[in-house]
């Protein structure tokens, strides 16, 4: 079927598309109701099915007779190696650790907390709570106590899974303490915690209430798969929240499973007899449904990666993985490739593998400039596809769908529409904005299979943050356009759209253009606050290492172009050349706080920052151009 004949078959028949997508799932108990709306917004889908994560994760393929399949590759060049879970084995271990869990006294509907770098035991770790049907909250290892203890009052966990360290290029993270501190704060109390212990680092643990992982498996015995309902939650991820107190998004067994499995085959093309790697962490949601879940779903190879894009050992680590597991498909953030472009522009080190079992590469995190995207397809000579998502969907809302048809999709678009999602740009009355312009990017409800049905414990946050500001719609959050061919432009943020003397332009459309510079890496475009015209464009700029002109000589081009390809309206005239930009660990720079460090103002160190040190770099470099002046204390 067309991706057109497809994307209109689930808008006009939702319940009939998404009832033959079940079909793909082993439900212990099928479900005959597909959509239940009685209780709009609150939509639920499958509500008379029951089934179990796990068992389709694993125990269905084993059952198949593909259990000597290899499920998981974790390649860890910061520990120097290397493993493989074949379908039985990683099942065998993941029925295991089922058992050590349940002899901590987790039951069904019971929360865990999982605190851990990204080893095969953190994916273990959340498929042994889906065999049993605990929730799992994974918390991005490394994580501030304060950070953690909220996340830990939010779920209130009976059971803390963790383990001693995280290792990352130049520095290892100590885990317990963290972890410690995060247990002390919280004013929930949790009895146990299960600590695996790295050779690299080994910790001391709290008598009485931490247990050796090791030991703990020692005493268990394999459990068998919980069925669960449909609706029941099978994990809970924290998402930042603008109050301080993060979101808890649900994600429900059903919905998820169907979603993530068709989003395999539509939107990535993948079968089961391919290797597909996503180079994140099991932290973020694109862990959760792109290393662990979607991929076992399937049935295929998922590749787990503990290192970088650079300095483990160096801008070729990315080729090299593709190159010795043969990947087919792969998928990592475009600030990924802006770090790799940056330290090797000619892609020397990309030229020494073998890539050619790459089929595709897809990026999504944040816009995706053309200029890396050109990069990136050069040095591995496959389609780049822009695809567009968040935590609250788990899966792709605009996407090139390979697994369809492969489409006509200029470079900086994030594609079409997915099918299952009907996507709007509105502006601020409600009403849909022509082509071309720029608008609210909404999701007209029931949002699809798969996506968050509310937050934990909070549905009239759950209302208020998303669904109340145009009604009958979801809210992404997000601003961008479509073109006259479909082709849907997400741009920013809203929150990233500036006013500059009445006009409304997109940072991100102004970090583009700064982006195809030759000497330019990777930009951050902020508006700051401005008496005469509301707010200015404020760039931060990270140059290639081949840049050898000097830094005046390339600010004053870059305002030139801006003001060639936007027009004077941007009022663009100040840059700072500043040696990183500060990023989430995740990948994703923190204008928020880069706003208000331009705007002098007080700032906190983001949670999830992966390097606080980079914010007071790039005040003292903002300061340099006459902004950052004002912040007190």
């Amino acid at each position: 079927m067309s991706y057109q004949a497809e994307f209109e078959q689930a808008l006009r028949d939702p319940e009939g598309f998404w009832g033959e997508a079940a079909g793909a799932i082993r439900w212990t108990r099928a479900p005959e109701q597909i959509l239940d709306d009685s209780r709009a917004p609150f939509y639920r889908w499958y509500p008379d099915g029951e089934l179990n994560t796990a068992d389709n994760c694993l125990d269905r393929h084993v059952e198949a007779g593909r259990g000597d399949v290899t499920a998981l590759i974790h390649d860890s060049p910061v520990t120097n190696s290397q493993q493989r879970y074949s379908y039985v084995q990683l099942r065998d271990a993941v029925a295991k650790f089922a058992g050590v869990i349940r002899n901590q006294g987790v039951e069904k509907g019971d929360r865990v907390i999982i605190y851990m770098p990204m080893i095969p035991e953190a994916v273990i770790a959340m498929l042994a709570c889906a065999r049993i049907g605990a929730v799992h909250s994974v918390v991005f290892g490394g994580f501030a106590g304060a950070e953690l203890a909220k996340r830990i009052d939010d779920a209130t966990p009976k059971l803390v899974l963790s383990a001693s360290c995280g290792i990352e290029p130049t520095r290892i993270v100590e885990y317990k303490p963290l972890l410690d501190r995060g247990l002390e704060l919280a004013e929930h109390r949790v009895e146990r915690c299960v600590i695996f212990q790295r050779e690299t680092q080994r910790c001391a643990l709290t008598p009485g209430r931490d247990i050796d992982w090791t030991d703990a498996l020692a005493d268990a015995e394999p459990v068998d798969c919980v069925p669960v309902a449909a609706t029941d939650p099978l994990y809970i991820l924290y998402t930042s929240g603008t109050t301080g107190k993060p979101k808890g998004v649900v994600r429900d067994n059903g919905g998820h499973a169907v979603a993530m499995h068709y989003s395999m085959r539509a939107v990535y093309g993948l079968s089961q007899d391919d290797v597909f790697w996503t180079a994140s962490d099991v932290g973020w949601v694109v862990g959760h449904s792109y290393i662990v879940y979607a991929p076992l779903l399937l049935g295929c190879t998922s590749v787990m990666y503990e290192g970088k894009p650079v300095g483990t050992p160096d801008a070729g680590a990315f080729f090299r993985v593709i190159a010795e597991h043969e990947v087919d498909v792969f998928f990592t953030a475009p600030t990924a490739f802006r770090a790799i472009k940056k330290v090797d522009p000619n892609g020397e080190l990309a030229a020494q593998y073998d890539v050619s079992s790459l089929r595709a590469l897809f990026l999504a995190g944040e816009h995706t400039d053309p200029d890396t995207a050109a990069w990136a397809g050069d040095k591995l000579d496959v389609p780049v596809i822009d695809h567009w998502w968040q935590t609250e969907t788990a899966w792709p809302m605009s996407a090139n769908p390979l697994g369809l048809e492969r489409l006509d999709v200029p470079p900086g678009s994030a594609g079409r529409p997915v099918p299952g999602y009907d996507i709007h740009v509105l502006a601020p009355d409600g009403e849909e904005v022509p082509n071309g312009e720029m608008g609210d990017i909404c999701v007209k409800l029931p949002l699809p299979p798969g996506c968050f049905p509310t937050l934990w414990q909070n549905d009239e946050r759950y209302k208020s943050s998303y669904l109340e500001t145009f009604d009958g719609y979801y809210r992404s959050g997000d601003a961008g356009y479509f073109d006259a061919d479909g082709n849907l432009w997400v741009m920013s943020r809203v929150d990233d759209i500036i006013n500059v003397a009445g006009h409304r332009l997109s940072t991100g459309v102004i970090e583009e253009v700064i982006a195809a510079h030759a000497d330019v890496a990777e930009a951050a475009v902020v508006g700051a606050a401005d008496a005469d015209k509301g707010q200015l464009p404020v760039a931060m700029v990270v140059l290639k290492s081949s840049a050898t002109r000097a830094g005046d000589e390339i600010v004053a081009e870059l305002v030139a172009i801006v003001r060639d390809q936007i027009g004077p309206v941007a009022a663009f005239r100040h840059v700072a050349i500043v040696d990183r930009l500060p990023k989430t660990r995740s990948g994703k720079v923190v204008r928020a706080t880069l706003r208000e460090i331009a705007d002098g103002k007080d700032w906190t160190t983001p949670a999830t920052i992966d390097d606080p040190a980079i914010l007071t770099e790039i005040e003292a470099q903002l300061g340099q151009i006459g902004y950052a002046r004002r912040r007190s204390g």
